[in-house]
């Protein structure tokens, strides 16, 4: 048996240090951990669902803490919470209309009641509790063990029921642990498949003989733009380089040696080319809940540009980046800044310090942000795994992923 808590401190440890690159590893990893923690966690005779969400939201903190920039850590962290709470009500409504189901037979049909077993509510309840869709009473009489039946007169009843008892809280419990495992495995499924789902979208979007522009790097932007390109749609993309990491140089490489004509641009010269544009494809770090999208930096000049020359402006990326908060919201953390080093060589630091004073405070500041924040009003279409849809559509997809009580993981008040 794994050490659960070892596999968090690690994790935590990883998010720390900025080990784990891109949000779909983010998210897979996040699942997998909580998955995990769910599988070893001991279920108490009452109340197994919120003991889930407690163990959940006890772990979620910690790894939202560790990297508040990597939004789709705390996606994840709210989708199973939501998967939780999803599969224990499904039960719930199971059982009640088991039990309503065997309530409305007694009263149509007392004579033929009499002639058969009395069940007890336990025992429907149990059996009810065995499928997710509700059971007939055909299936719940025949699927029912003699044990379940209605205990013969004997000295020992009160322990019977008590053991029957027992037994039906475990196999709930036992039942509520394998429906969130296995809905947590189909979200890891989805995560994985994400990118094969959206690219199969290129075909509907991008024509022939049309110009793309995109910025930087992005792994479904490349799979998204190669899937056209494999339906033998002949298009061009324009490629802004992404300044200081010049992502888009990596991209402008994978794209040539798949056979796409590419054209490498400044970043500067997004205004310049963008008339001749068709259409602009870029990937998003996540989406915020007003539709308005954190993107690598240079996006925002790149959509102002498109609205300025009427050019189409569609963002391409998995529903784990779909976040339930609003950019506005204290727990979003929008930016963050990185290594002066990709703007400047350290030796050059060195000329630009004041030694005259006795703290040798810097002359020159560098400020290197990792992201842009987009507007909802500057994004045309979002293209996901569950189809296109408009930015104001979003509050849809947050009601189907997410549950308003998990919206914001608060951190626990030590007694």
């Amino acid at each position: 048996m794994p050490d659960v808590q070892a596999l968090v401190n690690d994790f935590v440890l990883k998010l720390k240090r900025r080990k784990i690159e891109g949000s779909q590893a983010s998210a897979r990893q996040t699942a997998e951990l909580l998955r995990s923690v769910i599988s070893h966690h001991r279920m108490p005779y009452t109340n197994q669902a919120q003991a889930l969400i407690n163990a959940v939201r006890a772990v979620g903190e910690h790894l939202i803490a560790a990297n508040p920039v990597e939004l789709a850590v705390g996606n994840i962290v709210r989708r199973v919470l939501h998967i939780i709470r999803e599969e224990d009500l499904t039960s719930t409504e199971s059982s009640f209309e088991g039990l309503s189901l065997s309530a409305n037979s007694d009263d149509d049909d007392n004579s033929e009641s009499e002639a058969r077993p009395v069940l007890s509510a336990a025992a429907v309840a149990a059996a009810a509790r065995s499928t997710l869709r509700a059971p007939s009473l055909q299936t719940l009489l025949e699927g029912i063990p003699d044990s379940a039946s209605a205990p013969h007169p004997s000295s020992s009843g009160g322990d019977s029921d008590g053991k029957s008892k027992s037994a039906e809280r475990s196999s709930r419990s036992k039942k509520l642990k394998h429906d969130v495992i296995e809905a947590i495995n189909e979200l890891i499924q989805d995560i994985d498949t994400c990118h094969e789902q959206i690219s199969e979208q290129a075909v509907g979007l991008i024509h022939q003989n049309e110009v793309i522009l995109t910025l930087g790097r992005s792994r479904t932007v490349k799979e998204f733009l190669c899937a056209a390109n494999e339906k033998k749609r002949s298009f061009r993309v324009f490629i802004a380089e992404g300044a200081p990491r010049y992502q888009g140089h990596v991209l402008a490489k994978e794209l040539v040696s798949k056979g796409l004509q590419t054209t490498v641009i400044t970043d500067s010269a997004v205004f310049a080319m963008i008339s001749r544009v068709n259409m602009v494809i870029v990937g998003v770090h996540a989406i915020m809940a007003n539709g308005g999208v954190i993107a690598p930096i240079g996006i925002n000049m790149v959509a102002l540009a498109a609205q300025r020359h009427a050019v189409p402006f569609v963002v391409v990326a998995g529903s784990h980046k779909l976040c339930p908060l609003y950019p506005h919201n204290p727990e979003v953390l929008l930016n963050e800044l990185k290594c002066p080093s990709d703007l400047l060589d350290f030796g050059e630091f060195s000329d630009c310090m004041d030694f005259g004073t006795s703290g040798g405070s810097p002359l020159l500041h560098v400020v290197n942000p990792a992201f842009d924040y987009v507007p909802p009003k500057l994004v045309s279409l979002f293209i996901t795994d569950t189809g296109g849809h408009s930015p104001s559509y979003m509050y849809r997809l947050i009601a189907d992923y997410y549950s308003a009580d998990d919206f914001v993981v608060q951190r626990r008040t030590s007694s």
